[in-house]
């Protein structure tokens, strides 16, 4: 009887012990099973190790502080030349388009008229006239020294010789900046035309005139600018000038064309506001100047002054993701039985240095919370669109 007992009190501890077990595997499937459902993503183990994932935590990072700033590509002003003619005249020649290059003291364009005769010619006569003048002056002057002739008539010498003199002087002057040699014109050779020549080396930026076209004196004829050293003129706001000083990074791009950052630094600084806009002209030297694009004289860019640095939460750039419409990071919830969980979670970014960008949301995640950084990219998205199915 006692030995039937032992044997039914066994049997029955057994089932217990077999129950019990049951009991907990099922319950370490129902727990693995709850996290994945639970989870937006789920990496396994040899998942994350073949693939190189690591994680991060949100931590304290030196960020630049900015000023924005807009402007646009120039150059200095002994850099651009608007090319003008002494004298009115018809264009006769006009070989250069835009874009062509121009070495200093090359011709530009030739202008022709008779009134650049007319003035050769009086020219000449004057010349000839001088040496009587002077010999009537010289004359007068040495018989009213021997008081045989009166005053007067030396003063009348004296007057008309000094006065051929400054008109024949403004006369020479005037040829020589037609660009028509004077020695030339007393040997009778005497020509129509005026040639204007290059002040300066460049590119030409713009034409204003066509062949046969008739311009007057200081019209504009064309512009020649030289972008061997360009400079950035920027715009900053009143409320950030007192932020800006001489050497400071500046950082710009140019929008239209693309959004490569390109460096300069802060050169000079006006002292004179704008009262339209409100805002004060920086000017900023190209930083690398020789490898940068060949950038076009009045481009609009856009750029930040960095004035000094503060300090932010951040993550490294490879754990966030632009899905268009916000930014994402993965914060893993568990790791066991061999499985990363993560959550899709939505992220309020700000500035960025060095692969970290600044995290301002940080305080909505608890202290040495763990996120996915390498591979983080494909599988937000993919937790994206599984949500969205």
């Amino acid at each position: 009887m006692m030995k039937n007992s032992i044997q039914i009190l066994a049997q029955i501890s057994l089932m217990i012990l077999m129950i019990s077990c049951g009991t907990k595997e099922k319950q370490g499937d129902t727990t693995e099973a709850s996290l994945e459902n639970q989870a937006d993503v789920t990496v396994t183990q040899a998942q994350f190790k073949n693939a190189g994932m690591t994680l991060s935590t949100i931590e304290e990072t030196t960020f630049p502080d900015w000023v924005e700033a807009s402007g646009m590509i120039d150059v200095p002003p002994e850099n651009r030349a608007v090319i003008t003619a002494f004298m009115g005249g018809y264009i006769k020649d006009n070989p250069l388009l835009i874009g062509d290059a121009v070495k200093k003291g090359q011709v530009l364009i030739t202008l022709e008229n008779p009134e650049f005769v007319a003035i050769q010619q009086q020219f000449q006569e004057l010349a000839e006239q001088l040496n009587y003048l002077r010999s009537e002056y010289e004359r007068q002057q040495a018989l009213v020294e021997e008081n045989i002739t009166s005053q007067k008539s030396f003063l009348k010498a004296e007057s008309d010789y000094k006065r051929s003199v400054a008109t024949y002087t403004g006369l020479r002057k005037k040829l020589q900046m037609l660009h028509i040699s004077p020695e030339r014109v007393l040997q009778g050779d005497y020509t129509s035309q005026a040639r204007i020549y290059a002040p300066i080396t460049g590119t030409i930026a713009e034409t204003f005139v066509s062949k046969g076209s008739y311009v007057s004196a200081a019209d504009p004829i064309m512009e020649i600018v030289d972008i061997d050293h360009i400079h950035l003129e920027l715009k900053v706001f009143e409320s950030d000038m007192l932020k800006v000083k001489k050497g400071q990074k500046i950082k710009f791009k140019i929008p239209e064309s693309s959004n490569t950052f390109y460096e300069g630094e802060v050169h000079l600084i006006g002292n004179s506001l704008n009262q339209e806009g409100r805002t004060v002209t920086v000017h900023g030297h190209l930083e690398h100047e020789s490898t940068t694009p060949n950038f076009a004289v009045g481009m609009f860019i856009e750029a930040q002054i960095e004035t000094g640095e503060s300090t932010a939460m951040a993550l490294p750039e490879e754990a966030v993701a632009n899905l268009g419409d916000a930014y994402y990071i993965l914060q893993l919830q568990e790791h066991e039985q061999g499985a990363y969980f993560f959550n899709r979670v939505a992220v309020e970014t700000g500035k960025t240095r060095k692969g970290f960008i600044e995290i301002k949301n940080a305080a909505d995640f608890p202290k040495g919370a763990q996120f996915l950084v390498n591979g983080a990219f494909e599988l937000i998205k993919e937790g994206s669109e599984g949500h969205s199915h």
